[in-house]
């Protein structure tokens, strides 16, 4: 019973976190349509509900791969991306990047261990910019609401902007800059699953019973924060494609030249919420006129500039080398941008 039994400000506390989640605007959206709009309630909520169901498949898939890469330990294969030369360390961070199954909490002190060690700020650099791009959940979730050509083409980007940012960084760093780019940090891990730095990945998790609880964590875990956000971005896409017209959309992001790209990287920087909500929004945005260079622009730059994806690189390093990120990251986003475009 002492579970139950809590202070007055604790249960306020409590009430005021369940209202500040996603299932409240989930289950406030058709309520509000239903009371201002009833003609198009039933319409906002059939919409919603099709869309998630029809993610489900893509869920399950991702959910299955990132409990498993996080059973097995694959953080040590990220950690071996960083030994030997730096520019053999640049490519597999880049590529690298978009397979760990890292959470928010576990970047930073990866990071700062990895820095601790010597590895080169280029190589680091390539992580931080393909790591928030994509993931294997991020993955199968973008090629549900926009396509295996747009998810595939966003991965390659991950790995490009990697390399982009990590060769930029090394060729700066030869010229005299970003000396001494560290703050003075004491960074403790988060004990989210097995370390980074230890053993190597043990495939068949399931001959140990700690990994199988691992295992079994991590697909509760993530299942229910998948569906969360996803029931969320349904809820927000299905409010856009009824409510927003599609001429407001061309008029800012629509039609041909550099310019929608450029204001859709720009809007994306304050505007993403993160990695499972963005697509199935952009997925609406596209419906009603958004070109498909400006999606991917939006994505990548929301992707870098994401609060998570930002605190891991301003908690570590001196503002210059925050501001590079920042940089190379909006930079890649329209450049990704204008090359899908072109290629589309």
């Amino acid at each position: 019973m002492s579970d139950v039994i809590t202070s007055p400000g604790r249960d306020r506390f409590n009430a005021r976190q369940w209202l500040l989640t996603p299932w409240t605007i989930v289950i406030v959206v058709p309520l509000l349509v239903l009371l201002l709009d009833p003609a198009n309630a039933w319409v906002v909520t059939i919409f919603a509900i099709k869309a998630l169901l029809g993610t489900l498949p893509y869920i399950a898939v991702a959910v299955l791969m990132i409990a498993w890469l996080k059973a097995a330990g694959a953080e040590a294969m990220v950690a071996n991306a960083f030994k030997g030369r730096e520019i053999r360390m640049i490519f597999l961070a880049a590529l690298f990047g978009g397979l760990a199954p890292f959470c928010s909490c576990e970047v930073i002190p990866f990071i700062a261990g990895l820095l601790a060690l010597g590895a080169p700020l280029s190589a680091v650099m390539a992580f931080w910019l393909s790591s928030p791009l994509i993931d294997p959940p991020t993955l199968f979730i973008t090629a549900s609401a926009l396509g295996w050509p747009f998810a595939v083409a966003k991965a390659i980007t991950a790995v490009c902007l990697g390399l982009f940012g990590g060769f930029a960084v090394k060729t700066l760093h030869s010229a005299g800059m970003f000396s001494d780019p560290l703050r003075v940090n004491s960074v403790k891990t988060c004990g989210c699953g097995p370390s980074p730095f230890e053993g190597k990945p043990r495939w068949r998790f399931w001959q140990e019973d700690k990994r199988q609880d691992i295992f079994k964590t991590e697909l509760l875990n993530n299942s229910l924060f998948l569906i969360k956000w996803l029931a969320l971005a349904y809820a927000l896409e299905a409010l856009l494609v009824t409510y927003v017209p599609a001429s407001l959309i061309v008029s800012a992001v629509g039609g041909e030249g550099v310019t929608p790209i450029i204001t859709a990287a720009l809007v994306g920087m304050p505007a993403y919420l993160n990695g499972y909500v963005a697509p199935p929004l952009l997925a609406g945005l596209v419906e009603q006129g958004m070109t498909t260079g400006a999606a991917m622009a939006f994505i990548v730059a929301g992707s870098v500039s994401s609060v998570p994806a930002m605190a891991a690189v301003w908690s570590l390093v001196k503002p210059r080398v925050f501001f590079a990120y920042l940089g190379l990251g909006v930079g890649g986003a329209i450049l990704s941008g204008i090359i899908f475009q072109l290629s589309s």
